[in-house]
This record gives C-alpha cells, sequence and structure tokens, in this order.
C-alpha cells in the first residue's frame, strides 16, 4: 500500500468538537511523516446537515470523519453514513455504551456537558479575554475587576506572567511603569493586596533591553542606558511603597515560578 501524502481528519460535533479535536491532533502526531489537515464542522444541530457535510466527502481516499454526537438522532444518522461509504470513528460512542452497561444508566445526550459543567474552563476563558483586553496598561477602568494588577517597569515579564496567570483562570492587569508617566488614577483604588510590583536588577534589565534592541534594530534613547534604568527601579520602587503592594524580585528567575508565588499570596488572601 502506498503511503499518502495528505489525509484530512474532519472533526463533526452538535457541540464545538474539542473532544475530537484533542483525538485528532493526538493521532497525527504520531505520524511524522505524513501531511494531516483537520477540519472541523461544529454545532450540528440538523441531520440534513450533517448528510449534507459527509456526503460531500464521502468515498473519498484518505478522509476520515471522527464524530462526537451526543444528539441521538444525529448520532445515528452518522452511523448510517458510515454503513453507506463513508469512512467514520464514533469518538464517544464506545465509551458511553460501555458506562451505560457498566452502571445501568441511560447517558443524558446533552450536548457539551463537559464543558458546561467545568467551571474552570470557562473562568480561564474570562480571564484570558480580560487579561488580553488589559495587557500593557489599556482600559485602566477595569483594574477594580482584577483578580491581580502587575506593576513595573519595562522588560519585567509583566505580559507572560499575565498570559500565564490567566491560563490559570487568574483575571490579571498589568500596567507598564515609565519615567515622567503617571500611572492611571484607578491604580490607587485597588486592594493593595491584589497589586503586585514586579522588580529587578539593573544588570538584568540592561543586558535584556540590549537583547532587545538588537533584535528589534533600532534605537531607543535611554532605553539601555544604566543611569535611566536606576531611576526607573527606584521610582518604581517609590510608587510601589506608596501603593502598599507586593513586590517580587523576578530577576533570573522562571515565568512559572514567580506565578507560583503569586498564586500563594492570592490564595493566602481569599
Amino acid at each position: 500500500m502506498t503511503s499518502p501524502e495528505k489525509v484530512t481528519i474532519h472533526i463533526i460535533s452538535d457541540a464545538v468538537g474539542e473532544t475530537g479535536e484533542s483525538v485528532a491532533r493526538a493521532a497525527a502526531s504520531q505520524f511524522p511523516g505524513v501531511h494531516v489537515v483537520i477540519r472541523k464542522s461544529t454545532m450540528i444541530h440538523d441531520v440534513h446537515h450533517l448528510r449534507q457535510i459527509v456526503e460531500t466527502h464521502a468515498g473519498e481516499e484518505n478522509y476520515l470523519f471522527l464524530y462526537t454526537f451526543a444528539h441521538g438522532e444525529l448520532h445515528d444518522e452518522m452511523d448510517d453514513l458510515v454503513k453507506e461509504g463513508a469512512m467514520g470513528i464514533d469518538v464517544l460512542g464506545q465509551t458511553i455504551m460501555r458506562l451505560e452497561r457498566m452502571t445501568a444508566q441511560h447517558a443524558s445526550s446533552f450536548v457539551g456537558a463537559l464543558r458546561r459543567t467545568d467551571q474552570k474552563y470557562f473562568d480561564r476563558i474570562d480571564a484570558m479575554e480580560y487579561s488580553v483586553a488589559h495587557d500593557d496598561g489599556r482600559r485602566p477602568e477595569g483594574l477594580l475587576r482584577a483578580d491581580v494588577v502587575i506593576i513595573g517597569v519595562s522588560r519585567t515579564s509583566k505580559t507572560p506572567l499575565s498570559m500565564y496567570l490567566a491560563y490559570r483562570g487568574v483575571r490579571t492587569a498589568n500596567v507598564p511603569l515609565a519615567l515622567g508617566v503617571e500611572p492611571p488614577e484607578e491604580l490607587f483604588d485597588c486592594d493593595p493586596k491584589k497589586i503586585f510590583g514586579l522588580m529587578s536588577t539593573p544588570e538584568v534589565l540592561l543586558d535584556i533591553r540590549k537583547g532587545r534592541v538588537k533584535e528589534l534594530g533600532t534605537f531607543v534613547p535611554d532605553y539601555a542606558d544604566r543611569e535611566h534604568v536606576e531611576r526607573e527601579l527606584e521610582e518604581a520602587r517609590a510608587l510601589m511603597r506608596k501603593l502598599g503592594c507586593i513586590v517580587i524580585n523576578t530577576a533570573n528567575r522562571a515565568i512559572e515560578e514567580v506565578a507560583q508565588e503569586i498564586l500563594r499570596y492570592v490564595e493566602r488572601f481569599e
């Protein structure tokens, strides 16, 4: 049998199709020499729509459907389409059938049941959306909604730290501190226990900033000047004392390590 150059895996679902996509990507990773294209048709609620999608590709070589239907009518229709010649795999069906036999109970057929019961998933999505919208000092009027507010001078890892925390479900805003630029008034209305000031050493910041300037191929006045950096740090520390916030040193520390320190404070104050 000749090895195909391209294989298409088409996920079809009456929900968001994330289960099927996860299976498809995991399986595709086992065949690095094959170009695997992953397609998705989700939120399908009509058998005629389903049949239209599948019949378009039924009988095609190297075209596989992965389906995850909670709705019985759609599941039965897809089973019929497979019998008629479409190549398809029921991702959830066999597991659900086995559990029904083991528990003597019928499956709920509740579309999206996994995601609807996983509050952490929704918290994570909300936190990611909030953190992206409030990155780099944007929308200061929303600072009071933050679980965590990060402040610091340039290159103290504010944004990557914010995104890491957001993925953990923590709504995180970050505010840059710069010489001669007043921080937003809303910052002073935030609970000091939610504000985390990031500090580093002049040596570490200079090294990072010089690398950044070289990478961009541009010149930014005073950005990588030692005296300027030292003044930035002094002014930032003075503001942090005024706010009464928690100060964390990020010099030569991994994002994950700093994030865990912040999370420990958050848990302590809850």
